[in-house]
């Protein structure tokens, strides 16, 4: 299969094509390989790659036989490396699958690598020292977002059509902003994290995924999602696979309308035109959209704050962890600047700071719980600005202390931790792109709990309405057909 053919497909195509016969999943793994090949160079997307394991059975699952990554955190493959982007931990080996690799190998797909994330998934960019910096197909100098953006360039330069993605603050939205893709956040509960955590971030963290297409992301959620035995809680059961949902007519919404970010900052012009053409659309469409105010149930500072103690506590036990795991001391030897300020800064929180932080959850659960009483959807920028050029992130870093990192990251992507921290399912969707530059806009829609099916409704009638798959990166596999 040329590279010009193997990009024109997503996943659900490809494995049509293995089950009629017409390709075999070795055929498509070899193909990826020589996608990674020929553009990974350039993005530095994929930290390492390994031969295929398993050998789906064709037509078994609407994904058997896809070219699959996996983030190098979060997600443990038996006898491969996961390092969690750091040097403390390099070098670590997976003794066994957990629940979720599991499942990605029963839904058929082909898992041939790991993509690079930030050290401990902390950050909104994808540069870590370990493995250098994640560049951005549509423009090389900028940052493909984090820190699932090692996924997030693998799929947007075309290696493969869907990759696993995780978000705790944004990390799967951000970098579907940054790279043209669609990428929804799970409702909290809806992919199991266990055997080894019952939730990660005090449930802040979700699996998902990244792809160039809707019903990739919709057939990998069926097959993927549901709890494990011992998790602590669980999304109700949805009343008909997602993959059913791309299709449905979703109706007439109420969306609401928001361009102001928590916190205060500006949204640069050129995404906020983007997010009012978005929102016409919208209209065109049958829906009601009308700008509205969203409170959080707290001040943005004590939002900042209690996820910062959330954050670098958590931090402090993966860290002190891996730490005597491998015998290894925690200094700039080992870990990047802004983490061992923040390791330090988790030191330092208290008992009843921690419980005060888990308070600021409910307030957050409580406050967006209620505005999806009056309302089915709220519309958004993902990012209040284009993608950023490289080392953007660095400014400042250094000097700051746990608080300030995390602040910084809040500040680049303010639309997207809330929903987090509420628990609520939240998609990213690539309608717009600069006018200027090219660069694509991603456009958020965030729904009530367990409500990924009326994100799905809509994302479909949008992909239909407004198809983006015809717009490629500048660096893009199906520009390197072999001569």
């Amino acid at each position: 299969m040329k590279l010009s053919e193997y990009v024109r497909y997503d996943g659900v195509g490809l494995a049509g094509l293995v089950a009629r016969g017409e390709v075999t999943a070795a055929e498509l793994a070899a193909t990826a390989r020589r996608a990674a090949d020929a553009v990974n160079p350039r993005v530095n997307a994929v930290v390492e790659t390994w031969a295929a394991e398993d050998t789906p059975v064709p037509g078994s699952t609407p994904l058997a036989g896809v070219p699959f990554l996996i983030k190098d955190l979060a997600v443990a493959m038996a006898g491969k490396r996961t390092e969690l982007g750091s040097r403390l931990a390099a070098g670590n080996v997976a003794p066994a699958d957990s629940a979720l690799m599991t499942r990605l190998r029963r839904a058929g797909l082909v898992t041939l690598g790991r993509t690079a994330t930030p050290e401990f998934a902390y950050s909104t960019t994808t540069e870590g020292v370990l493995y250098g910096a994640t560049r951005n197909p549509w423009d090389p100098a900028r940052s493909p977002g984090g820190s699932s953006g090692g996924s997030g360039a693998a799929v947007a330069a075309g290696i493969v059509p869907i990759a696993h993605a995780t978000d705790a603050a944004g990390s799967i939205r951000v970098p579907a902003a940054a790279g043209g893709l669609f990428g929804l956040k799970p409702t909290r509960g809806r992919i199991s994290m266990g055997p080894d955590a019952d939730e990660v971030f005090n449930g802040l963290a979700v699996h998902g995924a990244l792809s160039r297409s809707v019903r990739d992301s919709a057939a990998l959620l069926d097959l993927v999602h549901g709890p494990e035995a011992g998790d602590p809680y669980a999304a109700q059961r949805p009343e008909r696979p997602y993959t059913q949902e791309v299709t449905r007519f979703p109706g007439s919404l109420r969306i609401g309308l928001l361009t102001r970010p928590w916190g205060g900052r500006t949204v640069d012009a050129t995404v906020l035109d983007a997010t009012l053409r978005s929102a016409r659309l919208a209209e065109s469409l049958g829906h009601r959209v009308e700008e509205v105010e969203v409170g959080l149930g707290v001040g943005w500072e004590d939002f900042v704050v209690a996820n910062a103690c959330l954050w670098t506590t958590n931090l402090v036990t993966w860290i002190d962890g891996l730490a005597a795991a491998f015998g290894r001391p925690v200094d700039a030897t080992t870990v990047e600047p802004e983490i061992l300020a923040s390791y330090a800064y988790g030191q330092r929180v208290g008992g009843a700071e921690f419980v005060q932080a888990l308070a600021m959850r409910n307030s957050v659960a409580r406050a967006i719980g209620r505005y999806f009483t009056d309302y089915d959807l709220l519309l958004t920028p993902t990012l209040p600005e284009l993608p950023v050029p490289l080392g953007t992130y660095a400014v400042g870093a250094e000097d700051a202390d746990g608080l300030g990192w995390l602040r910084q990251v809040f500040h680049r992507s303010p639309f997207t931790a809330p929903f987090n921290v509420a628990g609520t399912p939240a998609m990213s969707v690539p309608l717009e792109a600069d006018l200027t530059t090219g660069l694509p806009v991603g456009i958020q829609f965030a729904a009530g709990y367990g409500r990924e099916d009326v994100l799905f409704r809509l994302a479909g009638q949008l992909e239909q309405a407004a198809p983006w798959a015809r717009r490629t990166p500048a660096v893009w596999a199906g520009d390197h057909d072999e001569a």
